[in-house]
């Protein structure tokens, strides 16, 4: 799973937990549970090491940089 997948399915379990609609057909707010937040909040720190990890290839050796890209799906 890519970065960026970890950080759509993390926004999509916050968004998605967040609104229901009401008996009269209006919209609201419900905080997700703390188990949605957590496993969005494990796939955000997720995106973010493979943000983090991507944008500092240049800087690691040729085998460092493989492993991390093969880790967060980018192939160079």
């Amino acid at each position: 799973m890519t970065g960026p997948e970890h950080y759509k399915i993390a926004e999509k379990l916050i968004a998605g937990g967040i609104q229901r609609v009401t008996p009269w057909g209006d919209t609201d707010w419900v905080a997700p549970t703390p188990e949605v937040v957590a496993r969005a909040q494990v796939h955000a720190t997720l995106a973010l090491a493979a943000a983090t990890a991507s944008g500092a290839w240049a800087e690691m050796s040729n085998d460092e940089s493989r492993s991390w890209d093969q880790a967060i799906g980018v192939e160079r």
